[in-house]
Formats: C-alpha cells, sequence, structure tokens
C-alpha cells in the first residue's frame, strides 16, 4: 500500500465563513492565511510608499487587524505565510530598462528622481524591505520571497500550499489594488478558493481603488469577508 497524506490528529470541522457575494464554507485543514508585504516600504512612516507620495495613515490599524488575523489562523492550525516583496541591492531582480517592471515600479521611478535614495527602497536586507516588527513571523510560519506584484509568480508559493492539502487562502496586506489582488488572481487561476479580509488590507492610491479591488474580487474572482467575521467564525469553530 502506498502511503498517503495524512491530516493532523486534531482537525476542526469546516466552519461558514459570512461573505460577499455569499458565505463561503472554510476547512481549517485546507485554508491558509497569506500576509502580503507588510514591510517598511509600504506600511512605515519613510518607506517606499511614503516617500513615493501615497496616503499609508490606515496602514498602522491594518497592521494591528492582520496580527489578529495570524493570531487566530494559528490557533486554528491554519499556515500563516508571508509574501516579502523586493530585489537584490544592485536591482538586477528588477529587470532593468528591458522590463516593463523598472518603468512601472513607482520604487524604481522615485529613486530615478530622488538619486539620493538609491539602494534604498525595497533593497534586500534593508530596514525599508523588512517585514514590519509588530508582524515578525512566528515558529512555523513561512516567508516567500518575490520580485514582482503576484506572490504566485516565479515563487514555489503553489508547491508550499499544495504539498500542506492548501484549497483555500485567506488574503490580507498591502497593497488591495497591486500585490494583493495579483496575487490573488493567480491564486484564483490555480484553482484555489480566495477570501480577502477587506479591513486587513489598504490600497496604494485614492479610496475608490480600494473599493474597485474589492469589487473586482467579489465580482469575479473570490470572496469578501472581515476580520470581525473571521474572529466570529474560527471562535465559534473552537468551542
Amino acid at each position: 500500500m502506498t502511503a498517503g497524506y495524512a491530516p493532523p490528529a486534531e482537525t476542526r470541522s469546516p466552519f461558514i465563513l459570512p461573505a460577499r457575494p455569499e458565505p463561503i464554507r472554510l476547512n481549517p485543514a485546507e485554508t491558509a492565511l497569506i500576509i502580503v508585504d507588510m514591510q517598511n516600504a509600504y506600511a512605515s512612516p519613510g518607506g517606499y510608499l511614503d516617500l513615493a507620495g501615497f496616503d499609508i495613515h490606515g496602514a498602522a490599524s491594518v497592521i494591528d487587524r492582520i496580527a489578529e488575523v495570524a493570531a487566530l489562523a494559528r490557533g486554528a492550525s491554519m499556515p500563516v505565510l508571508f509574501f516579502q516583496n523586493g530585489w537584490d541591492a544592485e536591482y538586477k531582480e528588477a529587470g532593468g530598462p528591458g522590463s516593463p517592471n523598472w518603468h512601472k515600479s513607482n520604487a524604481m521611478k522615485t529613486m530615478r528622481a530622488r538619486p539620493e535614495l538609491a539602494g534604498q527602497l525595497l533593497a534586500k536586507g534593508g530596514w525599508d524591505y523588512a517585514l514590519v516588527d509588530k508582524l515578525a513571523p512566528q515558529p512555523g510560519d513561512i516567508l516567500v520571497p518575490k520580485t514582482r506584484y503576484s506572490g504566485f509568480f516565479n515563487t514555489n508559493i503553489d508547491s508550499l500550499l499544495r504539498a500542506r492539502g492548501i484549497r483555500n487562502i485567506i488574503f490580507t496586506g498591502i497593497a488591495t489594488n497591486v500585490c494583493v489582488e495579483s496575487s490573488l488572481r493567480d491564486a484564483f487561476h490555480l484553482e484555489y478558493f480566495c477570501v480577502v479580509l477587506e479591513d486587513a488590507t489598504h490600497a496604494a492610491g485614492p479610496e475608490f481603488a480600494q473599493k474597485a479591488a474589492l469589487y473586482n474580487i467579489e465580482t469575479f474572482f473570490g470572496w469578501v469577508s472581515s476580520v470581525e467575521d473571521f474572529r466570529r467564525a474560527v471562535q465559534t469553530n473552537q468551542e
């Protein structure tokens, strides 16, 4: 007999998560939390988004909500994975002028406009690249570096999830309309059921960018829920 995957002895029963456009049934043993790009670059004063002129005032509350969601996920034995966006110190991974990423990345554009920032924004090993202190990975968490908006492009995330029997993904992080939405779209195309917790995300740009991203997700690519609904569903399932 060939040995197959055996789930942990203690697995929670499936639960119903209130969501738009309709509630979704999730099995904790088949569900993972992905925290997208919660780095100083995107969430801290003096980070790349702030220096590039984006409003990051909502990021602080998002950090606190994601910390709560991560604790709930770990308590429910859901894997917690972090995406971390950036490039090598010489920016070879950014693609150079032959790549549209080099032209469209606001970090690259900001450094070209302000040469004194060269080598500081999203460079691996630097403060800007680092995850925010309040969201330091815990033992058992998984960190997945990425070099483009989508965490499913040129990374091993799909293998990591499938090896753990994951079919459902809870998304949180920054920016809703860029790296969160890009990663969620790619996950959808790989047959994952995706939920974004809207109040545990923050957009790069005006409020309509957040609303448009959430509209796209709930209408075409997944489900939209909230931290409170996730908390209640997980805690009720543990009673």
